[in-house]
């Protein structure tokens, strides 16, 4: 159940499926040399996993601040992405620049190699620990992994953002401000009594349309200075509603003639219809 245990046959695993690897000919049997880097890929996936339990059990106050993700488009934002960086990594090293342009590669080179290197100390340092000291974490090895998470995340975030268009901190907010907008729908709602608290608690399908709705409602005529402002331009708002400026516009302007009645039955309707 020890960790640095776990971390030790983890490693045997990947060393031997590269040993494997290199003493392979990728002419003579593409078929098994495409099972290898399959299973090269899924032993270095359990590998930065363990690793990642070791940081949060041995330096958890001390890892490298991960506030950068939320600029990430959401797709990225998988299991596997730390693996991804690891192989981008040894691609860069080795003078591959899959998805991207070659001077942005070729600038991201160093942060690959230390990054690189870094893990293979990291390895090092936590094979001998496991064998010597198999339970507890001195600071040499803490310091090892202080520097590895960093030199990760550094390297994480410089190369998703030479691939993709990272969210703006203007971004970041105005999504902040949706967030909100939807919270202060709800708690109208349940107010209001078109929703119930049993219905969000039960995670109620309908309420994949009906919160939505709403918050159109709100934030066109009652929460007017928020997200759904429309006395800003379409670029100044958020990439969700941009598209929709003018079909916004004309549906405020509908919604400011009806009377509080009306409204609140449309606001009824819009609980209940599909």
């Amino acid at each position: 159940p020890r960790l640095l245990s776990q971390f030790f046959f983890a490693d045997e695993r990947v060393t031997r499926v590269v040993a494997e690897i290199n003493g392979l000919d990728a002419e003579l049997d593409p078929q098994q040399y495409l099972v290898l880097l399959n299973q090269l890929h899924l032993s270095q996936a359990h590998l930065l996993a363990i690793l990642d339990q070791i940081m949060q059990e041995c330096i958890p106050t001390q890892r490298h601040s991960r506030d950068y993700l939320v600029k990430f488009p959401e797709e990225l934002l998988v299991d596997s992405l730390g693996n991804h960086m690891l192989f981008a990594a040894e691609c860069l090293l080795a003078g591959t620049f899959l998805e991207m342009e070659e001077a942005d590669g070729a600038q991201l080179r160093p942060q690959a190699r230390n990054l690189l290197c870094s893990l293979e100390l990291v390895r090092t340092v936590l094979r001998e620990q496991s064998l010597s000291q198999p339970s507890s974490y001195p600071e040499p090895v803490q310091a090892v992994l202080i520097q590895f998470d960093r030199l990760f995340a550094e390297f994480e975030l410089s190369y998703v953002s030479s691939l993709v268009g990272v969210k703006s901190p203007e971004e970041i907010y105005r999504q902040q401000e949706i967030i909100v907008l939807f919270c202060e729908t709800v708690e109208r709602a349940l107010r209001r009594g078109y929703l119930t608290q049993e219905m969000i608690d039960g995670y109620e399908p309908l309420l994949m349309f009906t919160i939505p709705r709403l918050a159109i409602i709100s934030g066109l005529l009652i929460y007017p200075e928020g997200p759904l402002n429309l006395e800003q331009s379409p670029e100044e708002m958020s990439r969700v509603f941009s598209p929709f400026y003018n079909l916004l516009k004309k549906i405020r302007d509908l919604l400011r003639v009806l009377s509080v009645e009306e409204l609140c039955l449309l606001e009824r309707s819009l609980c209940t219809a599909e």
